[in-house]
């Protein structure tokens, strides 16, 4: 049952995310971070058709991936500082910018964190709640660093040009709190998460997925 709700999950996602990806490319605000905002996107879809039978995810796991490329697409398409939901939510909050680049990051350590969690129990390489959580958080604080690391270079390498990928409009703490928002999203992976999680990996592993 499990097998089945991921498979119409991952037709159904990959056929959302391949529109979205259509749409946001009409027209982007600069065409350039569009590309390098939606190639994470671009790049998990061939891995999850790739991986779908050797090693099918749950349908959370699916959901979550496939929510996180639509959050990535869409912040593409006006690049981050620009994104009209992260004006209205700056509204609404009164801050003092744009935040919607967080709520990318955020999701940059939810869901790393809970493919993690989903690999290492199921291929049972660490036993017990502290080790797996743990782990968890240290391979989604590992993708976090790289891609960090990654706007650095593409910094380097154009300069001005880089403005619009990066999105740190003027904050000289934008790469530490990316990271916290991120380990935030590992946290609520690993624990409201769990529970949930351990259901799903239970009904696929019983159906030998």
């Amino acid at each position: 049952m499990e097998a089945e709700k991921g498979r119409w999950l991952l037709i159904g996602g990959t056929v959302l995310v391949l529109v979205a990806l259509l749409l946001s490319r009409i027209d982007p605000h600069d065409r350039a971070t569009w590309l390098l905002e939606v190639a994470p996107a671009a790049i998990a879809l061939p891995i999850l058709w790739f991986t779908r039978k050797p090693f099918p995810l749950t349908p959370l796991l699916y959901g979550l991936v496939f929510l996180h490329a639509l959050v990535l697409i869409y912040g593409g398409a006006y690049s981050y500082a620009r994104v009209p939901l992260g004006f209205e939510i700056q509204t609404w909050f009164d801050l003092s910018r744009n935040p919607y680049d967080k709520i990318g990051h955020f999701f940059q350590g939810l869901v790393p964190a809970l493919l993690a969690r989903e690999v290492l129990i199921r291929g049972r390489f660490a036993r017990g709640p502290w080790v797996i959580g743990f782990l968890s958080i240290c391979v989604a604080m590992t993708v976090s660093a790289v891609y960090e690391l990654i706007e650095w270079g593409v910094a380097v390498v154009a300069g001005g040009g880089a403005v619009e990928f990066l999105g740190t409009q003027g904050d000289p703490w934008d790469a530490q709190s990316d990271m916290a928002f991120a380990l935030i999203g590992a946290g609520v992976a690993i624990t409201a998460f769990a529970r949930w999680h351990d259901r799903q990996i239970a009904r696929l592993s019983a159906s030998g997925g």
